[in-house]
């Protein structure tokens, strides 16, 4: 068996390898015992082991008794939310222009540090909406309605990439699917083939 621990009671110890071969030096007074998730064998005394021969261990590992785990993607929306929330500051900042007869010396003197968090929060804004199509035109989705398969698939996912704005603009789901499905079909009549 691969990757069982062997570890004896002075703090010594290894690790059997592809083929469940070990080799561990110990003096005549320690124990030994293996160790394969979370299971522990008995200790056995350095001294009781016949050095002509391996010692040779089985262990009774149960695999099945783990309980079936489902591994998802997170969602969009809740990604998009953890952002937000991480950056709120940025956000939600507006400077403070001039108002009225006043003048803001703040806004004088801070003029750089405002310039900086309104081109983060550009930058912030701009990375949400890429997240937004990549959630939206994905992979799974063009090939359940285009049938492209790879490498295809991923030119067809770069030459036909929609826009935030245009995504926003479809009214509903049916005229962004017709946007994929007629780029599709462009896209298997191109010239260059």
């Amino acid at each position: 068996m691969p990757r069982v621990s062997v570890v004896s009671t002075s703090g010594k110890g290894t690790m059997t390898d592809s083929v469940g071969h070990y080799s561990i030096r110990l003096a005549a007074g320690d124990s030994v015992y293996f160790s394969y998730l979370g299971k522990a064998t008995q200790k056995f005394p350095v001294k009781g082991v016949n050095p002509s021969y391996p010692l040779n261990i089985s262990l009774a590992v149960t695999v099945d008794s783990l309980p079936l785990v489902v591994v998802r993607p997170k969602l969009y929306r809740y990604d998009s939310l953890a952002n937000r929330d991480e950056y709120r500051k940025v956000f939600e900042y507006e400077p403070q222009y001039l108002t009225g007869g006043g003048f803001n010396l703040d806004m004088l003197f801070n003029a750089k540090k405002n310039r900086q968090i309104l081109a983060l929060q550009r930058r912030l804004i701009e990375q949400e909406e890429d997240r937004y199509v990549d959630h939206r035109f994905n992979k799974t989705l063009v090939k359940k309605i285009t049938g492209l398969e790879q490498p295809d698939l991923d030119m067809f996912m770069r030459m036909y990439r929609p826009t935030y704005e245009f995504i926003q603009n479809c009214e509903n789901d049916y005229e962004f699917y017709k946007y994929i499905k007629d780029c599709a079909i462009r896209f298997k009549h191109r010239p260059w083939d």
